[in-house]
């Protein structure tokens, strides 16, 4: 496994294990146990979290583990985010909540569903058109201070989103959680990922795989990419297509870091063993002309 240096005394593993559909899973706590042990052993120690997941019950339920098998924190780097309301008997529409109430509040329940006494980083979920960044800060710098949060960052921000927050604050914004595979290359194109990279941090990805769309997708552009794909697992020797499309992931020079979200160790050690190939800069853009469908200017 692969480490990324993040912030001082801080790495995180190159593959994340994302637990939003944790309830899908269907585990005991026994069985999470062992499936956390059995991730860690292969070097996934990094866990990736949100209030909002099953409906705000997945980080209660992995604190189950935790609980029952404390030592097993210690082992692990526990990233969560807040700041999405959902619609509720209490919430008449879906909303965001960067207030210093919220943000603070969300953290107490974080800690104590999961059972540790801090996170390692906190994200903000959303940009806020709403958002006071000065609150932000306030919140930021008290949590740090208190020791409840080691680190801060975001999810789904644009550059311009990142700038005005960081303006504000006095502790750093470590990553940008956001989406990016070979099928969804929007970050790559609106600055987000040559922005993290001015910034000298690691954005972390979710849906790196397009929920699945590179093996299932029936459109002409999945159908490319897949005839792509399995032309270079060929040259490089890989097991499946899918260690390719990470692969293209981990090639790039940002130090990419995808979160896996299967509950099953077969799928979740692909990415590992994807770790060992690098594609030559022909291959790369083998696969982004294969989704864009004319090659490059």
């Amino acid at each position: 496994m692969e480490y990324m240096k993040m912030a001082e005394g801080l790495d995180f593993s190159r593959v994340v294990l994302g637990f939003w559909r944790l309830l899908d899973w269907n585990l005991t706590t026994d069985e999470l146990i062992r499936y956390l042990e059995e991730c860690m052993d292969i070097g996934i120690t990094t866990m990736d979290h949100a209030d909002i997941y099953g409906n705000y019950t997945v980080e209660e339920k992995f604190g189950e583990a935790i609980k029952k098998r404390p030592d097993l924190r210690n082992r692990m780097q526990i990233v969560t985010k807040c700041g999405i309301v959902y619609k509720s008997e209490t919430a008449r529409v879906k909303y965001y909540d960067y207030s210093v109430e919220h943000i603070k509040g969300q953290v107490e329940k974080s800690l104590r569903y999961m059972g540790t006494d801090h996170i390692d980083t906190l994200l903000l979920h959303r940009p806020s058109p709403f958002a006071d960044p000065a609150e932000i800060s306030q919140a930021f710098d008290e949590l740090y201070k208190e020791g409840k949060v080691r680190t801060f960052g975001v999810s789904n921000f644009l550059p311009d989103e990142f700038r005005l927050l960081k303006s504000y604050l006095n502790v750093p914004l470590i990553t940008d959680q956001v989406e990016l595979s070979c099928l969804r290359m929007d970050n790559l194109e609106n600055g987000v990922i040559n922005m993290c990279m001015e910034e000298r941090i690691h954005p972390m990805l979710w849906s790196p795989l397009a929920g699945g769309r590179i093996f299932t997708g029936e459109g002409e552009t999945e159908k490319n990419l897949r005839e792509t794909l399995e032309i270079i697992r060929e040259e490089i020797g890989a097991e499946d297509i899918d260690e390719v499309a990470f692969a293209w992931l981990f090639s790039h020079p940002a130090g990419l870091i995808p979160i896996t979200g299967s509950g099953e160790i077969k799928l979740a050690s692909r990415p590992v063993k994807a770790l060992k190939y690098r594609l030559t800069a022909e291959e790369w853009f083998m696969i982004w002309t294969a989704v864009k469908g004319h090659k490059v200017p």
